[in-house]
């Protein structure tokens, strides 16, 4: 099955499975990072080994993906399904100064943190390629720690499954908590960076629950934010160009 989902989503993909594969995406991470603050391969690769170990050989994973994994997986996969969480919530939780963020314009990216409940896709990976592809997802998700790979209970189609996925590590310097959504508003709206800008990570992180029935009523009260946001700098616009001499 393809690496990557249809959907709304028609900006250009920085995230490949091509590029993670080959190691210039996190090449190119670590050049724009400073230094210690992206994990060397070596660490990488011991910290897959460690969340590996309570993993039965030969069986297939599930990873649940909540966010851009939705609609931009960039792993090989044999299906992908609507998935529900108990215990944690989808957060714009993490600051973001790298991809759709930069240090001059900051954004935020989602974490799950903990409590509440969450829709989300799982992954199927086959059990023959599921180091090649966890290794490439370890690249994009564990490359600096600020989130933590754990086994979760997910329902998948009424069936209580064990799947994997990353939720935030509150220990790291770049965790937020829980903002208020006019914040988080300001954030993704003027969030930039290489990778792109936040308002499309939002947009289609909406649209990928959308496609699968899911209506988030915490990222329905961002969109309310960012819409008066939108308004707001509209009105400032107007202001200052009325206040231009002629």
């Amino acid at each position: 099955m393809s690496s990557e989902t249809s959907g709304l989503n028609q900006a250009p993909v920085f995230i490949t499975r091509d590029r993670l594969a080959d190691g210039s995406l996190l090449a190119a991470w670590r050049a724009k990072s400073p230094p210690g603050t992206i994990r060397s391969d070596a660490e990488l690769d011991a910290s897959l080994e460690a969340t590996l170990t309570t993993h039965r050989p030969g069986d297939d994973v599930l990873v649940f993906g909540y966010g851009s994994l939705m609609w931009n997986p960039a792993i090989e996969h044999i299906g992908a399904e609507r998935a529900h969480v108990h215990g944690w919530s989808r957060r714009f939780c993490l600051r973001m100064v790298l991809g759709r963020g930069s240090p001059e314009y900051p954004g935020l990216m989602l974490a799950l943190d903990r409590g509440g409940s969450c829709y989300g896709l799982v992954f199927r990976i086959a059990a023959n390629q599921v180091r090649e592809e966890l290794r490439l997802l370890w690249r994009r998700e564990m490359l600096s720690g600020s989130y933590e790979a754990r086994w979760i209970p997910a329902t998948v189609a009424g069936e209580r499954t064990r799947s994997l996925t990353f939720v935030v590590n509150r220990r790291h310097p770049r965790y937020t908590g829980k903002l208020p959504p006019a914040q988080v508003a300001r954030f993704l709206a003027t969030g930039q960076g290489s990778h792109g800008n936040c308002r499309h990570y939002f947009d289609s992180t909406v649209a990928s629950l959308v496609e699968m029935g899911v209506r988030d009523a915490a990222l329905e009260r961002i969109r309310i934010a960012l819409a008066a946001h939108g308004e707001a700098a509209t009105d400032t616009e107007a202001i200052d160009g009325r206040s231009q001499p002629a």
